[in-house]
């Protein structure tokens, strides 16, 4: 009992530690590419915050997994360098009993990790796909600053107003330059308002001057209107769009055997898989050598958590793409990581060696 609660105390400070850690590099990395996104259109900057955190919170799998393995690889590696693994071994315990303790330890880990991986990771991505969708249906009378040169949803044009009217719906000293296949236009007027009429929103633009010239034609055609209507978009949707695989719930993946739909599976199921063989590799690694550096296992580690998570995304474009089967990539690549974890801890436990092997056979007659 006093090694058991010892060595989940120190699991728990190490993966605390961590886990903060890496939360911060995380939400760092995250705020940067959302306000990248924000500079380029592609999300509100309103909702900045809000697609950081779905973000973030649809990564805590991938993190939770990474925090468990550096605290038990770092955990065990100062516990042989202060020699306490010694002191334990001469006990009687071996290097398997230790797997007791930790899987003790990481089994609410793991539940977490799976119920953020099969419920939260599809909700945090439609929440996401939400605002992206709802900031792209805006109009383009909505997406403009007013005293800026702004592109509209679909990049054919250009759009300048002075909106000083309280209503969302008007604007005045309105610019718009527009390009049209081999046709290039260039619309000025005084004010404009929206009108839905079909189930399109198209601006009624009033007391202004067209300039349209052709790049197959020479000449420029100029007209001046009353009042002119340019479609600039459809209305607010009633329904919501087709949802990205990412965002459908875990049951309707399970219901619906498409391959795009494996993959995204595998690749859900994989996260909570992957946590729990990162506990028993992270038993069966953790050493330390007295003249090799201090950080030799940490960096091993990192170095098979890459591995092992670009295997988990090259397994998942297979299987999308109909060359693997889901059962065989998670049989392969999650139960092989598993025997392969597990051999290297009974070799090190029952202390088997290619040494120690040939020593055998010289002494046997």
């Amino acid at each position: 009992m006093l090694f058991d609660s010892s060595i989940r105390k120190e699991l728990a400070r190490s993966f605390g530690a961590t886990l903060v850690v890496l939360v911060t590099v995380v939400m760092t990395m995250m705020l940067i590419r959302t306000l990248g996104q924000a500079s380029r259109g592609s999300v509100s900057p309103s909702d900045v915050m809000l697609v950081m955190g779905f973000t973030v919170l649809g990564q805590l799998p991938t993190i939770l997994s990474l925090s468990l393995f550096i605290s038990v690889v770092g955990t065990l590696s100062r516990m042989y360098r202060d020699s306490e693994m010694v002191i334990w071994f001469a006990s009687g315990r071996g290097l398997v009993t230790l797997l007791r303790p930790l899987l003790r330890f990481a089994w609410p880990v793991l539940v977490i990790t799976a119920i953020l991986s099969l419920l939260v990771w599809p909700w945090a991505n439609s929440q996401i796909q939400e605002l992206r969708t709802r900031y792209e249906q805006r109009s383009d009378i909505d997406r403009i600053a007013p005293g800026e040169f702004q592109e509209s949803s679909n990049g054919s044009r250009v759009f300048f107003i002075d909106k000083d009217t309280p209503d969302n719906q008007a604007g005045n000293n309105i610019f718009i330059a527009a390009t049209d296949g081999a046709r290039e236009s260039v619309t000025s007027a005084r004010s404009a308002r929206i009108v839905i009429e079909g189930g399109e929103r198209i601006a009624i633009l009033s007391d202004g001057q067209r300039l349209e010239t052709s790049r197959d034609q020479p000449g420029v055609k100029i007209s001046e209107f009353e009042e002119y209507g340019t479609r600039i978009g459809s209305a607010p949707a009633g329904s919501p769009e087709e949802l990205a695989v990412k965002t459908r719930p875990t049951h309707e993946l399970l219901m619906k055997p498409l391959p795009a739909f494996k993959a995204e599976l595998g690749w859900r199921l994989g996260l909570a898989l992957a946590a729990l063989n990162f506990v028993v590799l992270g038993l069966a690694v953790a050493s330390v050598n007295p003249r090799a550096a201090r950080s030799t296992s940490l960096v091993f580690a990192l170095f098979a958590f890459i591995v092992y998570y670009n295997l988990m995304t090259l397994g998942q474009s297979w299987v999308g793409a109909g060359r693997l089967g889901l059962i065989p990539f998670m049989a392969s690549l999650h139960g092989g990581m598993l025997l392969v974890a597990a051999a290297i801890l009974a070799a090190r436990h029952n202390q088997w060696s290619i040494r120690n092997l040939l020593r055998r056979q010289a002494v046997q007659p």
